[in-house]
């Protein structure tokens, strides 16, 4: 069965304000690919962090935070 076409589909509504007539599609794409690396967090998560800065601050704290734990190995036992 074919997807009938609504106005939505083809002719979208653009206030007057709006010019576009000399925008240039995917200008900055390549350059913001280059650049930049989306994290989806979770729902949870972003709840803990408001901000794209809180989260960066975070990460860059769990390195300093990993040496410092102390270790500890797992005691293995044996089978019966």
């Amino acid at each position: 069965m074919k997807k009938t076409k609504t106005k939505k589909d083809t002719e979208i509504e653009i206030r007057a304000e709006y010019d576009f007539s000399k925008g240039v599609r995917g200008k900055h794409a390549k350059a913001f690919a280059a650049g930049s690396n989306v994290v989806v967090l979770d729902p949870d998560v972003a709840k803990r962090f408001k901000t794209s800065k809180a989260v960066n601050n975070a990460l860059r704290e769990m390195p300093a935070k990993a040496k410092s734990a102390p270790s500890f190995e797992l005691q293995r036992t044996k089978a019966r």
